[in-house]
C-alpha cells in the first residue's frame, strides 16, 4: 500500500469518527429535548446568546443545534465517499468484505410476515430504540406539563382542568410529530451521501420511509383532532379555524398542511396506489403545499427542526430535475417476444455505477409526466459506452411503449426522445465476500442479477480473481419468459472465453406450461427484434452527474449553498428584520418564514445551476460519433455456449426454495431475492434468524 492511500486511510477515519461524534451529539439533544437539564443548562445559555442575535434572532439557535450539524454531517459523508471510491482499488482481493461476514447475523429477517414486511435484526434494534425515543419523549413532555397544571392555573386561561390538559397533550403531539419529520425526508434523498454512506440506497430506504410517513401522519391528525375537541368544548371552533395569527401560531396553515397530508396519506393505501399509481404519484406532490404552510403555521423557528432533511432533499430533487432536462441518445432498442423490451443508451465511458443500480425514465410521445424506475441490466465496466434497462409490459405506460416498438410500424421510428434520472444505488456491492451466489426471481425479477452476472463476468476475465459460484434460480409464467436469460449477456465486451474460470447454473421453472413448446424454446428464445435509431445532435449521452461520480461536486453543493444561505438570512435579519422587530409592531411569521424559504431556493439553485454547468462543460462532448457510426454487435460464442450448457429448464412446477437453499456448501453462501412478495417472504424464512447459519439473505425489492 502507497503512502497516499495510507493517508487517504487515515483521513477516513478520523472523518468516520468526526461523522460519528456529530450523529451522537444530535441523537443526546434529540434525547435530552424533553428534560429540565436542556431546557435549563444547555438551552438557556444558547438563547442568551444567538437569541438576541441582531443577524440571526431566535432562529439563530435552532439552526446551530438541528440544520447546521446534520448539513455537516452530509458534508463530511461526501469527503468520506470520495475517499473511499479512491482507496476501493481491487477491494475484491481484500480481506475487508470477508470481515464484513462476522456481522451477518445482524442482516438476517427477523420479521418476515406483518404490515412491515421482511425487517432484519439490525432494523428491529433501530426501530424499536426509535419508538422507544418517541414514547419517552411524548410521556416526559405531558408528565413535567401536567404536574404544574392545577384547577385555579386552568381556570385563569378560561379552562377546565381537563380542557387545559388536552391542549398541553396536543402541543406535545404536535411537537413529537415534528421529530418525526425531521427523518422523513432523508430515505427519498436518492442522491444523499447520508443513505450510501452506511450502505443504503433510496429503494431500499422507501420503506423507512412508509414508516415515518405513517407516524407522521398519526401523530399530526391526533394533534388535529385534540385541538378540534378543545375548540367544540369551548364554543370557539370557527372562531379558531380560521384564526391566522400575526406573530403566532396560524391554525388555517395547519388545517391547510394537515388536509394535504391526509390526502398523500390515503393515497399510499396498498389497493390505491397498486390500481391508482398515477393518483399516488401525483398526489405526492402536495408535499409542497404540506411544507410551505407546515412552516406558515409553526414559525421559522420551530420549522428549523425538520429542515435539514428537506434542506438536502431540495438539493437532490433540484439537481434531478437539471438532469432529466436533456434528452439522452437511446440508440438500440430490443424487443423480446415475451412483451419485453431493452433500450440501450449510450454513455460516457466516466460514469460508473454498481450492480442493482436503478435509473427513472420518461418517454414524452407516452407521457410527458411520468417518470418509471427500471433496473440497469448493463455493467458499468464491461459495458463503458452503454447502458441498458429492461422494462417488462405491465402497466399502461409500459405497454403503450412495448406496442410502439413491436408495431409493424416500429421500423420507422428513427428516433425516440427520451429523458432519464439516475443512475441510483449502492455506493459499492460486496458479493465478493461470499463463497457462493444464489440468486431468487420471479418474472422480470430477473433484471437486478443480469448486472450482477454481467459485473462477476468481468471480473473473472479482466482480473483473473476467484468469483462466488453462481446459481441464478428464475420463475417465469410461460416459456416465451426464458427469452429474458438471453439479456444475461451483453452485446459486447465479452472477448475471451469465460468458461475455465465461471462457474455458472441456471435453474429456470415454466410454472404455466406442461411441457415444452412443439418449437424447441431456444428457437422462440432467438426470435428477438433489433432497432436501431439515429439521435439528434442535441442529444446527449448519460453522464456522470449525481452519486457516487460527484461526491466533491455533491460536497461544494451543500456546503456553499448553506454558506450563501447563512449570508443571505444574516444580512437580511440585520437590515431589515431587526429594525422592525425592534418597534411595538413585530414582524410577522408568515413573511419571515417565507423569507427563509426564498433564501433557501435562491442559494440552492445557484449552487446547483452552476455545478450542472460545469458539470456538462467537463463530461458532455461534441465529438461523439458512436451515434452515427452505431452498428451492430455480435455476440460471443464462448459464453453462449456456457450458458446453454449450465441452463436446465422446468416445466409445470414452481422451484422448492427449501429444498435448493438448505444444504448449500460454504461458511457464507449469500442469497438473493427480487420477485413477488411471496417469493420474497419464503426465501426470508428460510434464511431467517436461527436458521441455516451459512445463509446471508438480501432482498432486492423495487415495489412501492
Amino acid at each position: 500500500m502507497g503512502l497516499g492511500e495510507m493517508n487517504k486511510e487515515v483521513i477516513e477515519k478520523v472523518i468516520k469518527f468526526v461523522t460519528m461524534v456529530i450523529l451522537m451529539g444530535t441523537i443526546v439533544i434529540w434525547i435530552m429535548m424533553p428534560t429540565s437539564t436542556y431546557k435549563e443548562i444547555w438551552l438557556t445559555p444558547m438563547r442568551a446568546k444567538l437569541g438576541k442575535s441582531i443577524y440571526y434572532g431566535k432562529p439563530g439557535v435552532n439552526l446551530l443545534v438541528y440544520m447546521f450539524p446534520m448539513i455537516l454531517l452530509a458534508f463530511l459523508g461526501c469527503i468520506y465517499l470520495h475517499l473511499k471510491k479512491q482507496t476501493t482499488v481491487n477491494q475484491f482481493n481484500s480481506g475487508v468484505e470477508k470481515k464484513r461476514a462476522k456481522f451477518g447475523a445482524l442482516r438476517r429477517p427477523m420479521l418476515v410476515k406483518g404490515p412491515l414486511g421482511i425487517v432484519t435484526v439490525t432494523e428491529v434494534m433501530f426501530l424499536t430504540m426509535f419508538m422507544a425515543l418517541l414514547l419517552w419523549s411524548l410521556t416526559n413532555y405531558i408528565y413535567r406539563t401536567f404536574v404544574t397544571i392545577t384547577s385555579e392555573s386552568a381556570a385563569t386561561d378560561g379552562n377546565s382542568l381537563w380542557q387545559a390538559r388536552l391542549d398541553l397533550i396536543a402541543v406535545r403531539l404536535g411537537i413529537v410529530g415534528n421529530i418525526c419529520l425531521a427523518f422523513l425526508f432523508y430515505p427519498v434523498a436518492r442522491g444523499s451521501s447520508l443513505l450510501a454512506a452506511v450502505g443504503l440506497t433510496s429503494e431500499s430506504s422507501i420503506k423507512y420511509h412508509i414508516w415515518l410517513g405513517h407516524l407522521v401522519m398519526i401523530l399530526f391528525t391526533s394533534h388535529g383532532l385534540c385541538y378540534f375537541i378543545y375548540w367544540i368544548s369551548k364554543n370557539q371552533l370557527v372562531s379558531q379555524m380560521l384564526e391566522w395569527d400575526r406573530t403566532g401560531v396560524s391554525n388555517v396553515a395547519g388545517e391547510i398542511a394537515l388536509v394535504a397530508g391526509l390526502m398523500m396519506w390515503v393515497t399510499t393505501y396498498s389497493k390505491i396506489r397498486r390500481r391508482f399509481f398515477e393518483v399516488f404519484f401525483y398526489t405526492h406532490y402536495l408535499y409542497i403545499v404540506f411544507m410551505l404552510f407546515f412552516v406558515f403555521h409553526v414559525g421559522i423557528s420551530h420549522a428549523l427542526i425538520p429542515f435539514p432533511g428537506f434542506y438536502i432533499f431540495l438539493v437532490d430533487r433540484f439537481l434531478r430535475s437539471l438532469q432529466s432536462r436533456n434528452n439522452v441518445k437511446l440508440v438500440s432498442a430490443r424487443v423480446l417476444p415475451c412483451d419485453t423490451v431493452e433500450l440501450n443508451f449510450s454513455k460516457n465511458p466516466m460514469l460508473i455505477y454498481s450492480p442493482t443500480s436503478t435509473m427513472f425514465v420518461n418517454i414524452p410521445s407516452i407521457s410527458k409526466l411520468q417518470w418509471h424506475p427500471f433496473t440497469i441490466t448493463s455493467s458499468s465496466k464491461l459495458e463503458p459506452e452503454t447502458l441498458s434497462v429492461m422494462i417488462k409490459s405491465q402497466g399502461k405506460w409500459s405497454s403503450k411503449l412495448y406496442d410502439m416498438l413491436s408495431s409493424s410500424y416500429s421500423d420507422q421510428i428513427n428516433r425516440l426522445a427520451v429523458s432519464v434520472e439516475g443512475p441510483y444505488g449502492p455506493s459499492s456491492t460486496n458479493f465478493l465476500r461470499h463463497d457462493s451466489l444464489v440468486m431468487v426471481s420471479g418474472g422480470s425479477g430477473i433484471t437486478p442479477f443480469i448486472s450482477i452476472i454481467r459485473d462477476l463476468f468481468y471480473m473473472s476475465s479482466t482480473h483473473k480473481s476467484k468469483i462466488p459460484k453462481m446459481t441464478l434460480i428464475c420463475a417465469f409464467k410461460n416459456s416465451s419468459d426464458l427469452s429474458m436469460l438471453d439479456l444475461i449477456l451483453p452485446t459486447s465486451g465479452l472477448t475471451t472465453d469465460i468458461s475455465s474460470f465461471v462457474d455458472i447454473q441456471i435453474k429456470a421453472f415454466v410454472t404455466r406450461e406442461e411441457k415444452s413448446p412443439v418449437k424447441e424454446s431456444t428457437h422462440n428464445r432467438n426470435i428477438i427484434k433489433t432497432l436501431y435509431f439515429k439521435p439528434n445532435v442535441s442529444d446527449q449521452p448519460i453522464s456522470p452527474i449525481l452519486g457516487p461520480n460527484s461526491w466533491l461536486c455533491l460536497a461544494t453543493i451543500l456546503s456553499s449553498s448553506f454558506m450563501i444561505f447563512i449570508v443571505i438570512i444574516a444580512i437580511i435579519t440585520r437590515y431589515h428584520i431587526y429594525p422592525i422587530d425592534q418597534n411595538s409592531e413585530k414582524y410577522t411569521w408568515a413573511y419571515k418564514s417565507l423569507i427563509y424559504l426564498l433564501s433557501i431556493s435562491i442559494s440552492v439553485v445557484t449552487t446547483s445551476t452552476a455545478a450542472m454547468l460545469w458539470n456538462k462543460k467537463r463530461y458532455y462532448t461534441k465529438s461523439d460519433q458512436s451515434v452515427d457510426n452505431f452498428s451492430p454487435l455480435i455476440i460471443e460464442s464462448s459464453p453462449q455456449q456456457l450458458l446453454s450448457q449450465s441452463t436446465d429448464i422446468h416445466y409445470g412446477e414452481r422451484p422448492n426454495l427449501n429444498q435448493l437453499l438448505v444444504g448449500l456448501p460454504g461458511s457464507s453462501v449469500g442469497v438473493l431475492v427480487c420477485g413477488p412478495r411471496k417469493m420474497r417472504q419464503e426465501v426470508a424464512k428460510i434464511c431467517s434468524f436461527g436458521s441455516a447459519e451459512n445463509l446471508q439473505f438480501e432482498s432486492i425489492s423495487f415495489s412501492w
